[in-house]
């Protein structure tokens, strides 16, 4: 692991892009190779089932939720820790307008599995809407192109002709659905939080935006690595069970209002560079920069503290960078 040294946070010495081994099979591997022959012909049939044909017919929001748990039942993920911030065990339902996503919010997540976007589907029934790190717009994606794009190589762009629209544009065509954000904009092993991409600055200023950070136990089900197909269904399917953490934090909304009170009469003075208009301008801007860039360090600080990880320095850039060494050196390992 020498080689990716120069892939590895500075301050912190994490490691967000390599992939996390699996445990050896020992003594169990009878036991899970049976597992994995067993549950991969039914977790094709359900998978497909909804994908091909069960997405497509009027069940309504409930029938495709219980389809998704099916897909999520096959390899056996029950055990769901679901904490919110600010709501004591056993009062969830009293504050539950509140303090989880409804419509007409927008969900934060952290990005590492396949299994992130389907049990958000399976709980939320969201618009799926992949981001990129140099702007404001995302692309609106279904349920399988968000699956998929937890396999897909990382991105700093947009492919030539993808239609990119405004969050608070969205917020506004589905107001019966939450929207759902990768701000990292690619996969990680789930032991960093990379720099939010500036997607969340798209929404409007009311509207509320819930970091959401979804863990896993064990921690290996996870696809920092693209193309990584086979060795996902493995760990997946042949392991007796599996686990999600959850962690809602507390609604966060970015603040544009203009300054609210006049500025004082040495900043009122115009001259013939500066006009009382023009340095009024460049204040709220500052402003709202300011606040800008308060509101994606809160999200991050919040899916950090959640996910108890660190924030890195390492980008969608620094990981292509990683993938290309690593397809150049895998053969050696």
């Amino acid at each position: 692991m020498e080689k990716f040294s120069q892939f590895r946070d500075r301050g912190s010495g994490i490691a967000p892009f390599l992939p996390i081994p699996s445990e050896p099979l020992g003594l169990q591997a009878p036991i899970r190779v049976f597992l994995f022959c067993f549950r991969l012909p039914l977790f094709i049939f359900v998978t497909l089932a909804y994908f091909l044909i069960l997405q497509w017919l009027p069940i309504g929001s409930l029938g495709k939720k219980a389809a998704l748990w099916c897909i999520l039942g096959v390899p056996s993920i029950w055990w769901i820790d679901l904490q919110v911030d600010g709501v004591r065990k056993g009062s969830l339902s009293k504050q539950r307008q509140a303090r989880l996503p409804q419509p007409g919010s927008v969900i934060a997540s952290s990005f590492t599995s396949p299994i992130d976007a389907i049990y958000l589907a399976a709980i939320f029934d969201p618009i799926f809407t992949a981001s990129y790190p140099n702007t404001r717009q995302v692309e609106r994606i279904s349920l399988l192109q968000a699956v998929l794009r937890a396999f897909a190589s990382p991105s700093t762009r947009p492919k030539p002709g993808t239609q990119l629209v405004d969050v608070a544009s969205l917020v506004e065509q589905y107001p019966s659905r939450p929207i759902v954000i990768f701000p990292e904009c690619t996969t990680t092993n789930g032991r960093a939080i990379l720099p939010l991409s500036e997607s969340l600055l798209g929404a409007a200023s009311k509207t509320k935006i819930f970091p959401v950070s979804l863990r896993y136990s064990p921690a290996d089900v996870v696809t920092p690595l693209p193309g990584s197909y086979i060795s996902f269904l493995w760990t997946l399917l042949s392991k007796p069970t599996h686990g999600i953490r959850v962690r809602i934090a507390e609604a966060a909304a970015i603040a544009r209002s203009p300054l609210d009170t006049p500025p004082s009469r040495s900043t009122r003075k115009s001259t013939y560079n500066t006009n009382y208009l023009d340095t009024l301008d460049e204040l709220a801007a500052d402003s709202e920069a300011v606040m800008e860039k308060a509101m994606l360090d809160h999200v991050g600080e919040a899916l950090a503290r959640m996910g108890r990880v660190k924030r890195v320095g390492l980008g969608v850039k620094e990981k292509q960078d990683f993938v290309r060494m690593w397809t150049k050196t895998r053969s050696t390992w």
